[in-house]
């Protein structure tokens, strides 16, 4: 009887058994949602809180301290001994993308069709992330570098490609999140930005190395070489920002006027911006009335310059005689050659140039000086002209690609870099975005030391009236910090709708612009002496790094083909 009794216990306790349909429900389900969450939790969590920390790091939140701790989220999926998940590099591809969605939507402002351009820049910027999670763990798994080692030099080969793949783009940059840190910044003048760059993904390596994982414990060593380097770089920054500044340098008014542009032709509009910049270049005389040089932003003087020379082919739209249009040529040029009267100054133009050559005419966006006896030039055309911006690939081969874009086939590029003498310095211009890559403004800055004409002074000219005041003119502002550290130049900006800024060589903003509106700055630079390494021995640095990751590169495909993948 107890047996009986026993039994019947054990079949009142026990467990059914689930039907064959319920045993494949559970069996498929259950696991999938465990192992989603948990491929949620191990890649796309790490991920995306890199992206959203370094998004917060730049304008508009300006969260500059959190640029140090955003990489540590992508360095702890380096650290892994496997990459979570069934996709993993697309995922870090995703979460690159929507940094850069983030950081670049200004991209949309200008027209709807920018809108594309701002998506195809995301997504080609976005793959950034993958590649530099990739290489990094070839170099940690594959080579056994350490962290801080591998990582630092990945991350600067990679800037270093950016700034030169597709004509290049080096806005939001790691190191530009510190530009406020003078004492930290100064060592771009020994390898460029990307110095400050490695820093700060240094210091983010270091601390990830600190963090248990993989068996691995708490570990406080990596601390010390973090405060070497940082001691390092503050020592070199200090030692800097103490040399005594150069002798002063001629006054120069900045004019900053504020007109929103858009991709249409409105002749009111064009009709209104000579007197809004001449007035605001009238209130700069009555706050100082000796000035050297008078600077207007890029295109903002509208009557273009005409260059025809006798054997010119003239433009095909044009009905008249060869000699009715040499006389509206010699017009325009005469009343260019007026500004320095009307203005008591001489004038450094921002303006568009068309050349009527036995070809195609050809269009410059050029800076042009008038000196105050009226006489034109040297004139600088733009040598790196921005693609799809100013101009389409292929357009003047195809005349239908042309008629499809509402720049038409854009700009031609300059060939030469010539020196402003003004008041006893040189002057040297830049347009627009040739401030954002470090290579193309130390280029111009080395080719003139070698022609015996090295700039005392570097002027940006740019019109950012395409932006409508959004965080791109914050951005654009801090390339040329960098630049002026860079090359150990005052560096000025002369920025329709702003930021118009006087930046010395140190790259400390003596004065700033107001956002999209109107301003004047009369700023008064110092002339520099010193030497900058990087100015003379260029990327030698990051292009090593750059070196190193093709090697990583290499290694990886290897190990793919021919060894099993990690």
């Amino acid at each position: 009887m107890a047996s009986i009794e026993a039994a019947k216990n054990e079949r009142r306790t026990r467990t059914p058994k689930p039907r064959a349909d319920q045993s494949a429900s559970i069996s498929s389900a259950a696991p999938s949602g465990e192992l989603w969450r948990n491929e949620r939790r191990q890649i796309w969590l790490p991920a995306l809180t890199g992206s959203v920390l370094l998004y917060a790091a730049f304008p508009p939140l300006d969260a500059w301290p959190l640029a140090w701790l955003a990489p540590i989220a992508w360095l702890v999926l380096v650290r892994r001994s496997k990459l979570p998940g069934r996709r993993p590099y697309a995922v870090l591809w995703l979460a690159g993308i929507a940094f850069w969605l983030g950081v670049l939507h200004w991209l949309r402002l200008p027209h709807p069709a920018t809108s594309l351009g701002w998506l195809a820049l995301s997504f080609y910027l976005g793959c950034y992330l993958p590649v530099f999670v990739g290489l990094s763990r070839v170099a940690v798994h594959r080579l056994h570098w350490p962290l801080m080692v591998a990582v630092p030099i990945v991350w600067t080969g990679l800037e270093l490609a950016q700034s030169h793949l597709l004509t290049g783009f080096n806005m939001a940059a790691l190191g530009h999140s510190q530009y406020r840190w003078l004492a930290l910044i100064q060592c771009s003048d020994l390898a460029g930005g990307y110095a400050v760059s490695f820093l700060v993904m240094f210091v983010a390596a270091c601390l990830a190395s600190t963090l248990p994982g993989d068996n691995r414990r708490w570990r406080a060593w990596p601390l010390l070489p973090l405060g070497l380097m940082l001691a390092a770089a503050l020592g070199y920054g200090h030692y800097r920002l103490g040399q005594p500044a150069g002798r002063q340098g001629p006054t120069i008014a900045l004019i900053q006027g504020s007109i929103d542009t858009e991709l249409k032709h409105d002749p009111a509009l064009q009709d209104r911006i000579y007197p809004h910049y001449f007035g605001l270049s009238q209130q700069a005389l009555a706050r100082q009335p000796q000035l050297d040089l008078i600077v207007w932003p890029e295109t903002m003087f509208r009557d273009s310059l005409f260059i025809s020379p006798p054997e010119g082919k003239l433009p095909e739209e044009w009905q008249g005689t060869r000699a009715e249009f040499e006389r509206i040529a010699a017009q325009r040029r005469e009343w260019i050659s007026e500004q320095p009267a009307r203005l008591h100054a001489p004038v450094l133009l921002g303006l568009d140039t068309l050349r009527f050559s036995s070809g195609e005419p050809q269009r410059y966006n050029s800076a042009l000086l008038v000196d105050r006896q009226g006489r034109l030039g040297p004139r600088y055309d733009k040598t790196h002209p921005v693609m799809f911006g100013e101009y389409v690939p292929f357009a003047r081969q195809l005349p239908w690609l042309a008629r499809l874009s509402p720049i038409g086939a854009g700009i031609d590029c300059g060939q030469t870099v010539p020196a402003f003498e003004v008041s006893g310095a040189r002057l040297a211009a830049n347009i627009c975005y040739e401030s954002a890559i470090p290579h193309v403004i130390r280029g111009q800055v080395e080719r003139l030391r070698q022609a015996g004409e090295e700039p005392d002074i570097l002027v940006n000219l740019t019109n950012d009236g395409w932006f409508w005041g959004s965080s791109e003119l914050d951005l654009h502002l801090t390339c040329g910090v960098f630049r002026a550290v860079e090359c150990r130049k005052p560096f000025l900006i002369a920025a329709n709708t702003g930021f118009s800024a006087w930046i010395d060589s140190d790259g400390r903003i003596v004065e700033r612009g107001p956002r999209r509106a109107e301003g004047v700055i009369i700023a008064r630079p110092r002339l520099d002496n010193r030497t900058s390494p990087y100015t003379r021995w260029g990327d030698w640095a990051s292009g090593g790094c750059l070196l190193l990751s093709c090697v990583f590169a290499v290694v990886g495909w290897r190990d793919r083909f021919f060894a099993p993948s990690d």
